[in-house]
């Protein structure tokens, strides 16, 4: 099970076409993501959702366990393939995060959701702590622009209209990011509507990841 944690598709293909530990990737991501969620839950009661999103994008992102990863020295075992190995495959966040990924998946079938969640938590809990105080109440618009920078995203832009009389005007805002538009956000000032927008960019973001 370990070695097919460890086995990515360029050593597999190489190697005549043997198991990849991608279907291990889905299964891990999935229980990575319980785990982690779960602990939010329960560290943070006082948080709610627009809050614990964040603080969970902080933790459970492809440059995040890329660092676990790295702590753990699974670039030295990862059977990667010879054109991987030329141009640096075991340094890279993305092979080392799906590694990390189908690992979690392997000691989860191997040994359960108790044993899984032990593992994360040791591994993870310093990475918890750091994201929270750096902001665990961050602002929406803040934290759709982290979670932008996180996935390679463009830097968010607004769009902003304005509506009514001078004394009692509202706004919109829509967010631009990477070519995509968002749905409008409504408030009674710029500010308002900026954040309204971005928190329904956000959970247009996070629902493509959950």
């Amino acid at each position: 099970m370990l070695e097919l944690a460890l086995t990515h598709r360029s050593f597999a293909y190489e190697s005549g076409g043997i198991p990849t530990n991608e279907r291990l990737e889905f299964l891990g991501d999935s229980v990575l993501g319980l785990i982690i969620t779960q602990e939010l839950y329960q560290k943070f009661p006082d948080l709610d959702e627009s809050r614990l999103s964040p603080l969970r994008s902080g933790v459970v992102n492809t440059k995040a366990l890329a660092i676990i990863a790295r702590e753990l020295s699974l670039g030295t075992y990862v059977r990667i393939g010879k054109g991987e190995e030329s141009s640096g495959g075991r340094d890279k966040n993305s092979i080392l995060a799906d590694s990390l990924e189908a690992l979690v998946g392997a000691i989860y079938l191997e040994h359960g959701l108790i044993v899984a969640t032990q593992k994360v938590l040791e591994w993870f809990s310093p990475l918890i702590e750091s994201a929270n105080a750096q902001g665990a109440g961050i602002d929406a618009k803040t934290a759709l622009q982290e979670l932008a920078a996180a996935r390679g995203l463009s830097v968010p832009e607004y769009e902003i209209a304005e509506f009514g009389p001078d004394h009692d005007k509202s706004f919109t805002a829509v967010v631009l990011l990477s070519h995509e538009r968002f749905a409008a956000g409504s408030g009674k000032s710029k500010r308002e509507a900026e954040q309204v927008a971005a928190k329904l960019a956000l959970e247009v973001l996070y629902a493509r990841t959950s």
